[in-house]
């Protein structure tokens, strides 16, 4: 996955953003604008300037998280040197939207499997570590500090504007694959309280046993509540039915957590 993610941001940048002279925004983006302006190297210039913010990450993120960044940051260097730059949309406004489509999806596919493609996804990873708050939003917001630069160099608004779009389009692609901020509630009946907890308890986030009485039935039952990110909850459900097929199992959307919310360092 992180040699896709690498794959698809490279192909973003060599076929819709870079013949149009476009950002893509955060490191990468001033990369290019330094690329633009000097005729450097692009990929070198990429690889270069990530280099400080992934020591910087590494004491500071995790380990495994930083590994899983070098790799996809050497990755991308290679793709980016490997493909050619060619222009595949002559209209400057499907470069840069389908631009920001693609290197947002290679993004969202490094930072879901534990990584990411370096640069200012280190720094919002470290912000969302802390804040329930959108991956892709908070770089995009980093991401119009490079655009101001852009404007003030260049004074040429089209294509500072053209680029933002492509870094807008980037960053809602990141927030529909990366879903971690996202937090979803189950409810879960049961007559297999022991046996569920003793599987569910081995991850780490917690578990609230509710006392119930079927108005139907008026059987007893025990409801377990439990709060998730999006991309848990479906390996949730998987355990719950392999060990209670009878289950019913309601869930909700979270609009916020208060609280102690395990996040898991890598």
């Amino acid at each position: 996955m992180m040699t896709v993610g690498a794959f698809l941001i490279a192909l973003g940048f060599n076929f819709f953003l870079i013949p149009h002279q476009l950002l893509s925004g955060g490191i990468s983006g001033i990369s290019m604008m330094v690329g633009y302006i000097t005729g450097g190297n692009i990929a070198l210039l990429y690889f270069i300037l990530n280099v400080p913010v992934l020591l910087w990450g590494w004491f500071i993120v995790g380990h495994r998280f930083i590994i899983w960044s070098v790799y996809t940051v050497v990755a991308s260097t290679v793709f980016l040197q490997v493909i050619p730059v060619m222009k595949i949309a002559d209209d400057l406004m499907l470069g840069a939207v389908f631009g920001g489509i693609i290197v947002g999806f290679g993004s969202g596919l490094t930072l879901r499997y534990g990584g990411s493609s370096g640069g200012f996804d280190i720094i919002a990873s470290i912000a969302t570590r802390k804040h329930d708050w959108p991956i892709g939003m908070i770089i995009f917001l980093l991401n119009g500090v490079v655009i101001a630069v852009l404007i003030l160099f260049t004074k040429d608004w089209n294509l500072a504007l053209y680029s933002l779009v492509a870094i807008f389009s980037a960053g809602k692609v990141v927030d529909l694959i990366h879903v971690r901020h996202i937090k979803l509630t189950a409810f879960i009946i049961t007559t297999k309280t022991e046996e569920l907890l003793a599987k569910l308890l081995l991850h780490p986030r917690g578990i609230t046993i509710i006392k119930t009485r079927g108005a139907y039935s008026s059987g007893d039952r025990d409801m377990l509540m439990t709060v998730r990110t999006k991309y848990e909850i479906a390996e949730l459900c998987k355990t719950i039915t392999t060990i209670d097929p009878r289950a019913f199992i309601n869930i909700v959307e979270t609009v916020g957590v208060i609280g102690d919310f395990y996040k898991p360092k890598d």
